[in-house]
């Protein structure tokens, strides 16, 4: 049987990580801001009559500038970086729109892959060194689970439907161009990154081939939560289902005030570990002031504290970052697996965890139109406002979980459960525990899926 080229990969990272810390690039767009580009720089001639500006278009500069991307690979391969990462942070259909450029997302993510490709290819050759390519996925311009109009909460710009399908296209390309990683990161909304796994998953399925997965989440203030709100472990919770080979946090915060943060997942993660933390924070010309120096020390010592399997730079650093975050994390053990009783994670904005010890699992049934006749009601009046009552009443109340089900004859289930959910998911103090999802009919339930970034639990499946 011929050996699975994707499963040999895969064995491959899974032995290096386990031997030492692996170092992953720093940031392309702080080093594409040093060349001080001009429009024309972005658009060439290829684009000189497009109708749209350009500039800050970093993507593009994959097929108007390769040689600039292909020097910033070179920079950070120099560095001692292991993993360079794809410059396709915002190549999908999604963040293109605000160019007019859409058509050209295959061949962004396509040649961006194989520049990459070329200069790992390049440092094998001089060195021998084995440099993977990690293809980007960045999280969009836009949020599912947050609503851009403050007068109607359960409005959405962006569908999972729509981001799936972005997603879809750009990771294609990143396979077809060769990308040994598929790296989802920079997610500040969880439900954005479900829909990139889910497209990532069904695409892997379809092509019948394996090619890694590493996600990272971003904290994005001292609260400790994800702009959508949720904690690191159930942030984990919500996406453990891909059976991701790396787990990690990037972006928003520096290297110290990441470090609870990643403590606490390197705690419950059965794989691999990763931290690409920002240099600082901005100060107040935009620009980022931590040395490569301080950060390499910090980076050291949580290394040395056993949170560690691959680390990085974000926003504001530079190969000189790298360079000195790779001298002081070498010869250092990395991170060992830890051996985790596997037991039942569910999460809202907050963990669920049922294990031997958890005991009795409260339920609240109240939004329920087959089990509440007051809910229903309100529902069949699309009182919304006050059918959000009802389920913040059941958390109070002491609910772990709420169940939420719209099958009712005279309703329309699927807008009624979209609806509901969307709404669920503006008030923190429901959304912060699991839901429900519960419905006889299939396409309930995935409507429902669709609205949750959560780890819930499906009820009253139909066959």
């Amino acid at each position: 049987m011929a050996k699975n080229p994707a499963a040999s990969k895969r064995d491959e990272l899974v032995t290096l990580f386990q031997e030492r810390i692996v170092v992953l690039d720093g940031a392309t767009g702080t080093m594409i801001q040093a060349y001080e580009l001009a429009e024309s720089d972005f658009r060439s001639e290829r684009f000189k009559d497009h109708g749209h500006d350009q500039k800050g278009n970093n993507d593009l500069l994959t097929l108007t500038r390769p040689d600039i991307i292909r020097e910033i690979h070179n920079a950070y391969i120099a560095a001692g970086t292991d993993i360079i990462g794809t410059n396709t942070f915002n190549a999908t259909t999604i963040s293109q729109a605000d160019y007019g450029l859409e058509d050209i997302v295959h061949e962004l993510n396509f040649e961006a892959a194989r520049i990459a490709r070329k200069a790992a290819a390049a440092a094998a050759k001089k060195d021998g060194r084995v440099i993977y390519v990690a293809g980007v996925l960045g999280p969009t311009n836009r949020t599912a689970s947050i609503s851009p109009d403050v007068n109607d909460p359960g409005f959405r710009n962006i569908s999972f439907d729509e981001l799936a399908e972005a997603y879809r296209q750009a990771a294609g390309a990143l396979i077809d161009g060769g990308a040994d990683i598929l790296l989802v990161e920079t997610i500040f909304d969880t439900l954005n990154a479900k829909a990139a796994l889910y497209a990532v998953m069904k695409l892997q399925k379809e092509r019948g081939v394996d090619v890694p997965l590493m996600i990272s989440g971003t904290i994005t203030d001292s609260s400790g939560r994800t702009l959508t709100g949720q904690t690191p472990e159930a942030f984990w919770n919500s996406v453990a289902h891909a059976k991701p080979l790396i787990i990690g946090l990037n972006c928003a915060l520096g290297t110290a005030d990441l470090r609870p943060h990643i403590q606490a997942l390197a705690g419950i993660a059965p794989t691999f570990v990763s931290l690409h933390p920002n240099a600082g924070l901005p100060n107040a010309f935009g620009g980022y002031d931590d040395t490569p120096e301080n950060m390499a020390a910090m980076l050291k010592e949580f290394a040395t504290s056993g949170f560690l399997n691959v680390v990085g730079g974000c926003c504001g650093t530079t190969p000189d970052h790298v360079r000195a975050i790779a001298e002081s994390v070498q010869g250092m053990t990395p991170r060992e697996l830890p051996n985790l009783t596997r037991y039942g994670r569910l999460s809202g904005l907050e963990p669920l965890n049922i294990d031997e010890v958890t005991g009795f699992i409260n339920v609240g049934e109240r939004t329920n139109v087959a089990g509440s006749a007051r809910f229903r009601k309100l529902i069949m009046e699309e009182d919304y406002e006050t059918a959000l009552d009802v389920a913040r009443q059941q958390v109070e109340n002491g609910a772990q979980i709420i169940d939420v089900n719209m099958d009712e004859a005279m309703l329309d289930a699927e807008a009624a459960m979209d609806r509901f959910l969307k709404l669920v998911a503006s008030e923190p103090d429901i959304c912060r525990v699991p839901v429900m999802i519960d419905s006889s009919k299939w396409s309930v339930i995935e409507a429902g899926l669709k609205c949750v970034q959560g780890k819930g639990v499906v009820n009253s499946i139909s066959l």
